[in-house]
């Protein structure tokens, strides 16, 4: 059993609380001085279905869901719909139990509320010949009836954690000042009784494990945040004050954030009656002189592209969130994939005109968010955020002190009064708003000026225009314009370029064999790449999130530092890898695939495994992974 690391897994129905219990005991283990990660599962149904999360805590950095897990506190489904096996989804309330079986880990915990699973049910499953055979150790227990001794059935879940706590030999002072926190009157001093006798009734179990809490300390305050924590907050921090949106997960959270955070700073929130007006509402805001944003998942995005277009062509700066989930379609909304990739690179008629960045981490979010804000002001043009479910809902612990960054209320090219009077005008005094060759600032960015300036007068239409907006379809001008808005990516790269990078490079520099991920996969990537390490294989792992302008520099100067490279992403096509045999072609025979698209995120494991068999002459055949060979094998 490994006793450096906690995988902790809480399973139950969606409305039982597994995503708050999982989400306080978390926060607890943060401040018993160890570094977090969760990973969040729920159905999709509106009347719920069988849900769990997984928390693993160690004392060291831990960046991606682990190898499986180690304990299981099964709750069972208080609202399953169904007991019949017969039924569409089969018996609901004991699927939070029978379907950990396949992930625990030898010589895992089980603990069972029998309060809430019949006892006939759980000996028909294999549970008892799974156990012997897998050295689990399995621990019933009616934690319904401690919390009902209480107050009311509800409580089962502080329940578990009191018993969760007595079985690895952790202390209770965090779990106990989270409660003091969040409750008050007599249901917190229900939730500490419940805690305490379920805690003492664990402790007089035959315990037959060696599973124990890890130790850890933090060197300074921490917090718990998620992907989208860091969007919003970077967001913010660019400021931003006007958003729009519909809600359609996984994107919600981020707009939730955004509408409750943004009064306090004299921001508007505007939830719409669907995407199209979403993205728009948010266009004529930035037009209006604002630093705004909109978003949505993938079908949502679909009905923003007609926007992301216009604001190419009228070059008004905005940033765009698209929060991928399984595809097509409906797909699967509450499951992760990197499926949109090419949608949102190549949306929109035309030429595009716009940047996009793949942030891995609730950190990398807040960076990229801000430099996504940063240069679609500056250059005027649309910014995209692209994330998935999976960074969506993952918490992970962070210090605080990263977070403490200077705000950046700048619009961008913008011109003063006393500037426009200065500025280019046509013999009708309107402002030359799309000038060929616009002189200081940034290559290729024309100054705007805001509405209601005095001097600032111009069109803005989808038509090709003349430099004071006026519809042009003159060959000579529809040249110097597309140049002028195309040239603009060129010069974003070389300042990407001349900046800290937002590609990273994990492992050994001189290794000859190389993993190649994109977004939310990359930190799975690299701890696979420390456990092909401690295999005795030489690798080095890269995660590159500037996709659009792609950082061909630093890609290229990995795969030339390799002999073979497996690109590891999370749909059924390779679509990141198209795009790095798009721009350099020549690296196509040094480049395989690994491809995972059943809607769960890569263990690390899953990567380690199949790079081992691939560079040893196999195809990996794991039943849950796709392995796609390079060109010619």
């Amino acid at each position: 059993m490994t006793q450096d690391t906690l995988m902790w897994r809480v399973s139950g129905g969606s409305g039982d609380g597994i995503d708050s219990t999982s989400r306080n005991y978390a926060k607890a283990l943060m401040r018993s001085g160890l570094n977090v990660f969760t990973h969040r599962h729920y159905p999709s149904r509106i009347r719920g279905g069988h849900t769990y999360v997984e928390v693993r805590a160690g004392p060291d950095n831990v960046r991606s869901r682990g190898d499986g897990f180690n304990f299981l506190l099964c709750l069972g489904d208080s609202f399953a719909r169904s007991e019949k096996e017969g039924a569409i989804y089969g018996n609901e309330e004991i699927k939070p139990l029978t379907e950990q079986f396949d992930d625990l880990n030898e010589g895992g915990i089980i603990v069972y509320d029998t309060g809430q699973l019949d006892e006939e049910d759980v000996a028909e499953t294999d549970l008892e010949e799974r156990a012997e055979e897998n050295n689990w150790h399995v621990y019933p227990m009616d934690l319904r009836a401690i919390a009902q001794e209480h107050g009311r059935a509800v409580m089962r879940n502080t329940a578990g954690l009191g018993a969760t706590a007595a079985l690895i030999d952790q202390e209770l002072e965090a779990i106990e000042e989270l409660i003091e926190e969040n409750m008050s009157g007599d249901m917190r001093d229900a939730n500490l009784e419940v805690l305490h006798d379920a805690y003492e009734e664990a402790q007089s179990l035959d315990m037959t494990h060696d599973l124990t809490i890890p130790e850890g300390s933090h060197d300074e305050e921490q917090a718990l945040l998620t992907g989208s924590d860091g969007i919003a907050y970077g967001a913010l921090d660019s400021g931003c004050r006007f958003i729009s949106g519909y809600p359609m997960t996984p994107w919600t959270d981020v707009f939730r954030i955004m509408s409750q955070k943004l009064p306090k700073y004299g921001g508007i929130s505007e939830q719409v009656e669907d995407e199209i007006a979403s993205a728009t509402l948010a266009l004529g805001a930035s037009h209006a002189g604002v630093k705004a944003m909109s978003g949505s998942a993938g079908g949502g995005f679909a009905l923003m592209t007609e926007a992301l277009g216009l604001a190419e062509m009228t070059e008004t700066p905005i940033v765009y969130i698209e929060a991928m989930r399984a595809g097509p379609s409906t797909g699967m909304p509450t499951k992760t994939e990197q499926g949109d990739l090419e949608h949102v690179l190549y949306s929109s008629q035309g030429d595009s005109n716009r940047v996009v960045f793949a942030p891995a981490n609730a950190t990398e979010a807040y960076e990229q968010t801000r430099q996504a804000f940063d240069i679609a002001y500056d250059y005027q043009l649309p910014a995209l955020v692209l994330y998935d479910q999976k960074l969506e809902g993952e918490l992970r612990s962070f210090p605080v002190s990263f977070f403490d960054q200077e705000p950046n209320p700048d619009l961008g090219a913008t011109l003063t009064e006393e500037e426009l009077r200065e500025a280019a005008h046509d013999a009708s005094g309107k402002f030359e708003r799309f000038q060929h060759s616009p002189e200081g600032g940034k290559e290729g960015v024309s100054p705007r000026s805001i509405p209601g300036q005095k001097g600032g007068r111009f069109l803005a239409t989808g038509n090709e225009s003349a430099p004071t907006g006026h519809i042009s379809e003159d060959p000579v001008n529809r040249k110097h314009q597309m140049d002028r808005r195309l040239g603009k990516l060129d010069s974003i790269r070389e300042e990407l370029d001349e900046g800290e990078s937002n590609q990273v490079v994990h492992g050994d520099e001189n290794a000859p064999l190389g993993l190649l991920t994109w977004g939310s996969t990359q930190d799975t990537v690299f701890e696979a790449a420390d456990e092909l390490d401690e295999m005795g294989h030489a690798v080095k792992a890269m995660g590159v999130s500037d996709l659009m302008p792609f950082p061909e520099q630093e890609v290229t100067e990995f795969l030339e530092s390799v002999d073979e490279c497996l690109v590891v992403e999370m749909n059924a096509s390779g679509q990141f890898r198209g795009l790095v045999q798009r721009e350099l072609g020549r690296f196509g025979p040094k480049l395989s695939s690994l491809l995972k698209y059943n809607g769960e995120p890569f263990e690390p494991s899953e990567i380690a495994e199949a790079f081992e068999d691939s560079i040893d002459g196999d195809h990996p055949t794991a039943e849950n992974v796709k392995y796609l060979p390079a060109a010619g094998d």
